[in-house]
């Protein structure tokens, strides 16, 4: 800084003697009036129009008498410059360009994040069935881990614009990227399942010759595939919640820790509507099992997203992600109060299965579209920042702007 140039205290003394100067001058115009006005009023006697038996108010006239002021304002003389009074900001944009880049991703990405959880419920589903013997649960997971699997796999190569870039991301392997360990986590799941659907069509296979062996020996590998499918399926109904939390979308970033646990519980919601819908009542227990199971994680995660993330929790309650995070506890609720009281009527468990599909498919759409409604309004960026910078300021004894 210049030393002819005047500092800041320097300009506030002025300005502080000036307004001095400026009332003491009022004042003395007031008194000089008002003396005025008493001797003219001793002079002339009393007025017209005052009342009889009342005196005249000498202070009162000269105060009425007295032009209006105007406000103080910065700057040099009285009535001009700007208004001290400074408004409130508005977070509008960054040098013209807006404070965060929304994300690009479409419903397609929404979608996906559905079937990859169905996926991941209807294998765990089908790895019930296996491990207890129930033919039914066994076969309805398996082949809706397959049809969601491969939709999964369109969704996102759709977004990806070219299929090549999704095997280009085969080429690396980085732990710390969500994003690839999502594909090698598809890439591992997938076939296990396409194994595990197609090892139910061996009954339909000749007995005898070439496709006898075939038919003889699917049955064992496909348990074996189905097994490495159920392995593979927590990390598969996860790793979107930690793809989400790791953009910089405010209220995705922040829900880091209840991401996770809300498509996880989706994800094994779905898995039970699956044999809920598919299965007779006497052998959907461990689909009603799924269901309390991944209600109870839903419901929970739901929760805390919509209550623990103080500001970046308000576009989780209100416009479309709000109605739609509503709807999925109602229809959660639903389904799995059906899925437990209705145990021996299959018109109830079926209705309860469809109730938890759709809770799924709408509590992942409610997740995904108040990340995007949070990432287009600045003021989910700005205030949580200086929050966190007055906090730490706060915590190592810094003064405040």
């Amino acid at each position: 800084m210049s030393p002819h140039r005047p500092q800041v205290g320097d300009l506030f003394r002025r300005f502080s003697d000036r307004q001095a100067a400026d009332s003491a001058r009022d004042r003395q115009a007031a008194d000089s009036a008002r003396d005025r006005q008493a001797a003219d009023s001793a002079r002339r006697g009393p007025q017209a129009d005052e009342r009889p038996g009342q005196a005249a108010d000498p202070n009162r006239q000269a105060v009425d008498q007295l032009p209006a002021r105007s406000p103080k304002r910065r700057g040099g003389r009285r009535g001009g410059g700007e208004d001290i009074r400074v408004p409130e900001a508005e977070f509008t944009s960054y040098y013209g360009r807006p404070i965060l880049k929304p994300p690009v991703w479409k419903w397609d990405i929404a979608a996906y994040l559905f079937t990859g959880g169905l996926a991941a419920g209807s294998s765990l589903l089908a790895a019930g069935g296996q491990v207890t013997g129930r033919p039914a649960l066994r076969r309805a997971g398996r082949v809706t881990a397959l049809a969601a699997v491969s939709a999964s796999a369109v969704f996102l190569i759709r977004d990806l614009g070219r299929p090549e870039r999704f095997h280009h991301m085969l080429r690396v392997a980085k732990p710390t990227s969500p994003m690839s360990v999502g594909t090698w986590i598809l890439t591992a799941f997938g076939p296990a399942a396409g194994v595990a659907a197609i090892a139910e069509g061996a009954g339909l296979l000749p007995r005898r010759g070439l496709l006898g062996l075939v038919g003889r020996a699917l049955p064992p590998v496909g348990h074996a595939a189905g097994l490495v499918a159920a392995a593979t399926a927590p990390a598969l109904a996860t790793y979107t919640g930690v793809l989400l939390a790791d953009t910089a979308v405010p209220s995705w970033h922040e829900a880091y820790p209840e991401l996770p646990v809300v498509f996880a519980g989706s994800a094994l919601a779905s898995g039970a509507g699956v044999g809920l819908l598919a299965a007779p009542p006497a052998v959907a227990g461990p689909a009603r099992r799924m269901a309390v199971a991944g209600a109870a994680l839903e419901l929970y995660g739901a929760h805390r997203v919509e209550t623990r993330l103080g500001l970046l929790s308000e576009p989780y309650r209100q416009g479309r992600p709000g109605r739609l995070l509503r709807a999925g506890r109602l229809l959660t609720a639903a389904g799995v109060t059906g899925a437990v009281l209705g145990r021996r009527s299959r018109a109830v468990g079926a209705l309860s299965g469809a109730a938890l599909l759709a809770a799924s498919v709408v509590t992942r759409f409610g997740i995904f579209y108040g990340g995007v409604v949070s990432a287009r309004d600045p003021r989910y960026t700005v205030v949580p920042q200086r929050e966190r910078v007055n906090a730490r300021r706060t915590r190592t004894d810094l003064p405040a702007d």
